[in-house]
C-alpha cells in the first residue's frame, strides 16, 4: 500500500503522529485532563515512518500553545504549524 501510495516504505498514519503530539500537548499543559484541550489544528509536512523518534516542541502564548514535531533520527520537521487551544 504505502508503495501504491508513492512512498519508499511503510509509514505511519497521519493520525498517530497526532495523537503523539496530542498527548504531548495533554501530558504538558492540561495535566492529563482532555477537557482542557480545546482545540488542535496542524499541518502534515513529512511522513513519519515505523521505529522513529518524535519530539513535539511547544511554546507558550498565552491563549495558545503553538508545536511542531520533529522526527529526530532524520531531523526532519513532520508536523508544522501546530496550534492547541487550552483552557486554563
Amino acid at each position: 500500500m504505502a508503495r501504491a501510495a508513492g512512498f519508499l516504505r511503510p509509514i505511519l498514519h497521519g493520525l498517530c503522529s497526532y495523537g503523539v503530539a496530542g498527548h504531548a500537548i495533554l501530558k504538558t499543559w492540561c495535566g492529563y485532563d482532555p477537557a482542557k484541550l480545546t482545540g488542535l489544528s496542524l499541518r502534515f509536512s513529512a511522513p513519519v515512518y515505523p521505529g522513529e523518534t518524535i519530539r513535539t516542541e511547544m511554546w507558550d502564548r498565552g491563549s495558545s500553545i503553538l508545536f511542531r514535531s520533529r522526527a529526530l533520527e532524520r531531523d526532519v520537521i513532520v508536523l508544522n504549524n501546530g496550534v492547541a487551544t487550552v483552557a486554563r
